[in-house]
C-alpha cells in the first residue's frame, strides 16, 4: 500500500471522532457546557462552542487534507488537554484507559503534522 493511500487512511480514521463528537455536541450545547463547568473549565458556555468549532473545523481540515499540519498540532494539544482535564484519574482504570487514548490520537496527530497529509489532499493541490 502506498504511503499516500496511508496517510490518507489515517486521515479519514483520525479525523471520525472529533466530526462525529463536534456535531454530537450540537444537539446537546447546554449539558456539554454544564459537564465543563462541572470540570472546573472557565467560561463553560463560551468554550463549549471554541471546542465544537476545534472538533468538527478540525476535524473536516484533517479530513480533507486542508491546512493539515496546523489543524493536528491543535488537535493533538486539544486531545492532551482534555484527556487530562476529563480522563486523568488514576483510581478509575477505564478512566485511564480513556486517558491514554487520548494521548495516543495525540501520537497520531503529530505523526501527521510531521509527515503532512500526502498527496490525496488539498494541501498537495496547493502547492
Amino acid at each position: 500500500m502506498s504511503t499516500n493511500l496511508q496517510l490518507l487512511i489515517g486521515r479519514v480514521l483520525l479525523s471520525i471522532i472529533f466530526i462525529m463528537s463536534g456535531f454530537s455536541k450540537l444537539g446537546a450545547v447546554a449539558g456539554t457546557a454544564g459537564y465543563m463547568a462541572s470540570m472546573g473549565i472557565p467560561l463553560p458556555n463560551i468554550t463549549v462552542w471554541l471546542v465544537i468549532a476545534l472538533e468538527i473545523f478540525g476535524g473536516v481540515a484533517i479530513l480533507l487534507g486542508f491546512f493539515t499540519r496546523y489543524a493536528a498540532w491543535a488537535l493533538a494539544a486539544f486531545c492532551v488537554a482534555s484527556g487530562y482535564l476529563g480522563h486523568f484519574q488514576p483510581e478509575d482504570q477505564m478512566q485511564m484507559i480513556n486517558f491514554m487514548k487520548n494521548l495516543a490520537m495525540a501520537g497520531g496527530y503529530l505523526v501527521l503534522a510531521a509527515n503532512g497529509a500526502g498527496s490525496f489532499s488539498i494541501d498537495a493541490r496547493r502547492r
